[in-house]
Order: C-alpha cells, then sequence, then structure tokens
C-alpha cells in the first residue's frame, strides 16, 4: 500500500518560513520523481516545485529564490522549504510522486496571514 504523508503546514504570518515534509512508503522512493503542488480555492492545482530521481530541480516561477525542494533518500522523504511566504501562497500543498505511477498525499494546509 502505498503512503504519501504531508506535514509541516500551518498558519504563517506575511515573511515568515515554513517546511513541509512528506514522507512517502510502499514505493521505491528514489526511482520516483517527486512533486509538490497546491491548490487554492476556486483555482486549478499547480505545480509548485519538482525533483527528479536524479535531483534536478524545477520551480514555478511565482516561488523561484523563496521555495526549496529537497529529497532525502534514506528517509524516503521530501522537503519543500518555503522562504518569504506570501498571502498568495495560501493552499493546500499536495505531495506527488511519478514514474510509471503516480500517486497523491491528502495535503496540508498552508495559510499566510497576518
Amino acid at each position: 500500500q502505498v503512503q504519501l504523508v504531508e506535514s509541516g503546514g500551518g498558519l504563517v504570518q506575511p515573511g515568515g518560513s515554513l517546511r513541509l515534509s512528506c514522507a512517502a512508503s510502499g514505493i521505491i522512493f528514489s526511482m520516483y520523481a517527486m512533486g509538490w503542488y497546491r491548490q487554492a480555492p476556486g483555482k486549478q492545482r499547480e505545480l509548485v516545485a519538482s525533483i527528479t530521481s536524479g535531483e534536478r530541480t524545477d520551480y514555478a516561477d511565482s516561488v523561484k529564490g523563496r521555495f526549496t525542494i529537497s529529497r532525502d533518500n534514506a528517509k524516503n522523504t521530501v522537503y519543500l522549504q518555503m522562504n518569504s511566504l506570501k498571502p498568495e501562497d495560501t493552499a493546500v500543498y499536495y505531495c506527488n510522486a511519478r514514474n510509471f505511477m503516480e500517486y497523491w498525499g491528502q495535503g496540508t494546509q498552508v495559510t499566510v496571514s497576518s
């Protein structure tokens, strides 16, 4: 059974930081590309950041220079370090694992508000 379990979301003031974690089980983690997506109310889900099995990274233009994705294959975990958070970053953040199959986590809420 494949599980992706996100954690680390919460309420933060503008300019603050959060680190999201996604712990994977039931897959050969090192063979999967991992990604973070987000979905704000009334909007489509969008890719925030991704990291390949070879650790090549890619970011949405809106988060470049503020967010950093990383992975620890020994811990089967992918991270999203989010700095300089803005109110428009408010969304549910989802972890994604993709190879020949694709899996999603349940999501974690991030709210940026004063």
